[in-house]
C-alpha cells in the first residue's frame, strides 16, 4: 500500500527523479512522505513531511538535497498515525529505509535491538528493519551478509529498500508479499513498487519473486534468493502505455478521467478476446479443460468482489457453471472445502492484493486448477496463476476503481459465453446474438457518460446533501447496488448501503424515511415488475425516490419520484456494464460538491498489499 522508489545513477543527481515518481506512486499512499540522498560527502540526508507529496515538495524548495543514490516513500500508516517521526525514509547514521508491508515479529526484534542500545524514534513496525541492518553492519558484515542476516530475522510481508552510507554505489532491495520491481535505465537503475514508478527512467522491468533480494549499481542488478543464490528473472520490455495517459489530460481529477476511458477500456479488453475472422470469442490455452470444472470459486475483494458477484450470475445463467464468490479476507480462515478437481478464479486490479494473494496460494496446496484476472502485467497473481487473463485498463490512478471494474465484466461476461458454448448450453445463433450484445457496450455506456450533466444535478439536489443514501436492485443489479454504495462511502464519505431489493422488507426498509434518498437499478429486465413492488413500499413511507432505468420502466412508474435517471434500453446481459456507470458518476459528483478528495479518499489506497 505504501509506495517505494530507489534510484542510483552514474552521474546524475536523482532527487528530482525520486519526487516524480513520488507523485506517481501517491495513489498507493498518503498519509506522509520522504526521502533521503547521499551526499557528496556520504553522509545521509532526510526530509520527510505529514500529508501529501506537494508538503514534501515544499520543504524540498527551502532544504534542497543532492545525491546520485537515493530511495523515496509515499506512506499508507498502518503501525503510528501519520506524523513526521513515523514518516519513512528511517534511518541511522550508516543506514536509509524504507517499507512497504507490515513486520509482524517486530515487537520481538525491538525489544532485542533496544536491549543493544538502539534508540528507537518512531512508532512504526518498519524502524527495527534499518536498526537490525545497522547493527549487522556494525558487527563488521558485507551489505550483502548483512541484507541475508536481516532478512532470516523478518516476518511477514515486506518491500524494503536499504541506502547505506559507506556504500554509494549501491542500492538493495528485498521482497516477501509485497511488491517490488527492478527498473533498467541507460546510467541508471532503479527500484518501485510497480511499473510506473520505474517507467519514466526505464526501458526494461523485472518484478521479483517472493524472497529475491536484489543488489544494485548504476549499471545492473544482482538477483538472489534466500538462500543467497544468484538468480535470474525474467526481464520484459516496459510497456510503453505505462508512461502514458498519466496527466488528466484536462479532466478535473484522474477518475473523472478514468470513467470516461470506460467505452474505449472496454473495447480494448473484449478486442483481445475477440476472433474478428470467425467473430467469436476465445480463451488463451489452458492447460486444463475449464468447461469441465465441477466447480468455480471466485475469489476477490471490495470493487472486484461485486464484479465477482455479478459474474456469477452469467456464469450460472448462461453457462451452467456451479459458481461461488468468496471474499479473499475470509475465505482461507474458514477452512473452505474445496471441489476436488475444481477451479478458483483470483480477481484483483493490482494482481498484488494480499488477501487475494494469499488465498490463491492456499488453493495451490488444496489442488485447485488457478486463473488469475487482473490488469497489472507481470504481478504476483499473474505469474503464480495457472491461467492469466488481463484487463486491458491501462494504469488507473483514481484510489476508486472505475475502469478496471467494467473491464473485469466485460471479461466475465465473454468468459461466460465462452463457457455457454462449450457446455452446450449456448447455441451457435445465440453465442452469434450474445457477442454482438458484448460488442455493443462501448457505445451504449458512452451514452450513459453523456448523462453527465443530468447526474451532476441529480447528485447535487439529491444525494450530496444525504446523511444516509440506500440502493437497491435485482438479479444482476443487486452487485451494481453495492458497487455504487461503496462508491459513495469511499468518495464522499455519506454512509450507504447497498441491498437485495427483495430484502428491503426484512430490516432496511426501518431507515426509509423523508430523508434518505433509496435509488432504485431497475432496467426493464425479468424482475422489473417485483422492484417496482419495492419500490412502492418505499413511496408509501415517504421515503426519496431516485429510480435508474429505461424510458419504458419509467413510463410505468408514473411519477412521485424525487428524481429519475433514463438510461438507453439494454439487453439484461450488458445492463450491468451501463448502470455502473451511473453510479460512478452519482459518486463522483457528490464528492466534488462535498469537497472531498475525490483521487485520494481519507484512509483508503489504491493497493491492498497487507492484511
Amino acid at each position: 500500500m505504501c509506495g517505494i522508489i530507489g534510484i542510483i545513477s552514474q552521474n546524475d543527481n536523482v532527487v528530482p527523479q525520486i519526487m516524480d515518481g513520488l507523485r506517481l506512486l501517491e495513489y498507493r499512499g498518503y498519509d506522509s512522505a520522504g526521502i533521503a540522498a547521499l551526499d557528496d560527502r556520504g553522509q545521509i540526508q532526510r526530509l520527510r513531511a505529514p500529508g501529501k507529496i506537494s508538503v514534501l515538495a515544499e520543504r524540498l524548495q527551502k532544504t534542497p538535497l543532492t545525491g546520485t543514490t537515493g530511495i523515496g516513500h509515499t506512506r499508507w500508516a498502518t503501525h503510528g498515525a501519520a506524523t513526521e517521526n513515523n514518516a519513512h525514509p528511517h534511518v541511522t547514521p550508516r543506514v536509509a529505509m524504507i517499507h512497504n508491508g507490515i513486520i509482524e515479529n517486530f515487537q520481538d526484534l525491538k525489544d532485542e535491538l533496544t536491549a543493544l542500545g538502539h534508540k528507537f524514534e518512531s512508532q512504526t513496525d518498519s524502524e527495527v528493519a534499518v536498526r537490525l541492518m545497522s547493527q549487522k553492519l556494525d558487527e563488521g558484515l558485507e551489505p550483502a551478509e548483512a541484507m541475508m542476516a536481516v532478512l532470516s530475522r523478518l516476518e511477514g510481508a515486506f518491500a524494503l529498500a536499504f541506502l547505506l552510507a559507506d556504500r554509494p554505489d549501491v542500492l538493495l532491495g528485498a521482497r516477501r508479499g509485497s511488491p517490488l520491481a527492478v527498473g533498467y535505465g541507460d546510467g541508471a537503475m532503479c527500484l518501485g513498487s510497480d511499473a510506473l514508478a520505474v517507467g519514466p527512467l526505464s526501458h526494461r522491468i523485472c518484478y521479483l519473486d517472493d524472497d529475491d533480494w536484489v543488489v544494485l549499481t548504476s549499471k545492473s542488478a544482482v538477483i538472489r534468493n534466500r538462500f543467497g543464490r544468484e538468480v535470474s528473472r525474467t526481464v520484459s520490455q516496459l510497456d510503453p502505455m505505462v508512461n502514458l495517459s498519466l496527466g488528466k489530460s484536462g479532466y478535473r481529477h484522474f477518475m473523472q478521467k478514468e470513467m470516461f476511458e470506460q467505452p474505449q477500456v472496454v473495447g480494448d479488453t473484449l478486442a483481445a478476446l475477440l476472433d474478428p475472422a470467425a467473430g467469436k470469442l476465445t480463451l488463451p490455452d489452458m492447460p486444463f479443460p475449464l468447461d469441465k470444472t465441477p466447480r468455480l470459486n471466485i475469489v476477490a475483494c471490495g470493487t472486484s468482489y461485486y464484479a465477482a458477484a455479478t459474474g456469477r450470475y452469467w456464469l450460472e445463467g448462461l453457462a451452467r457453471m456451479p459458481a461461488d464468490i468468496e471474499v479473499a479476507s475470509e475465505f482461507r480462515y474458514r477452512r473452505p472445502v474445496l471441489t476436488p478437481g475444481g477451479t478458483s478464479l483470483f480477481i484483483s486490479q493490482s494482481g498484488e492484493t494480499a488477501d487475494t494473494l494469499a488465498a490463491l496460494r492456499f488453493c495451490r496446496t488444496e489442488g485447485q486448477n488457478l486463473i488469475s484476472l487482473v490488469n497489472v502485467p507481470g504481478s504476483s497473481i499473474e505469474r503464480e496463476a495457472q491461467v492469466k487473463l488481463l484487463t486491458k485498463a491501462g494504469p488507473e490512478f483514481g484510489v476508486a476503481s472505475t475502469k478496471t471494474f467494467t473491464a473485469q465484466l466485460i471479461l466475465l461476461a465473454a468468459l461466460s459465453i465462452i463457457l455457454g458454448v462449450r457446455r452446450g448450453f449456448i447455441s451457435s445463433y445465440e453465442e452469434s446474438r450474445l457477442t454482438r450484445l458484448l460488442l455493443e457496450v462501448p457505445a451504449l455506456m458512452a451514452e450513459a457518460l453523456n448523462r453527465n450533466e443530468e447526474i451532476k444535478k441529480l447528485s447535487k439536489n439529491l444525494i450530496a446533501p444525504a446523511r444516509d443514501v440506500l440502493y437497491l436492485g435485482r438479479g444482476p443489479s443487486y452487485p451494481v447496488a453495492l458497487e455504487g454504495a461503496l462508491k459513495l462511502k469511499e468518495l464522499s464519505y455519506i454512509h450507504a448501503e447497498g441491498y437485495a431489493a427483495g430484502e428491503l422488507k426484512h430490516g432496511p426498509i426501518a431507515l426509509v424515511d423523508e430523508q434518505v434518498p433509496v435509488i432504485f437499478l431497475a432496467p426493464s429486465d425479468s424482475y422489473f415488475s417485483k422492484t417496482v413492488s419495492n419500490l412502492e413500499e418505499v413511496r408509501a413511507r415517504g421515503g426519496q425516490i431516485l429510480f435508474i432505468g429505461d424510458q419504458a420502466g419509467a413510463d410505468q412508474i408514473k411519477g412521485g419520484l424525487a428524481g429519475h435517471l433514463i438510461l438507453p434500453p439494454t439487453d439484461p446481459l450488458i445492463t450491468p456494464l451501463i448502470y455502473a456507470v451511473a453510479v460512478q458518476l452519482l459518486a463522483y459528483h457528490a464528492a466534488v460538491f462535498k469537497g472531498t478528495d475525490v483521487d485520494q479518499p481519507r484512509n483508503l489506497a489504491k493497493s491492498v498489499t497487507v492484511e
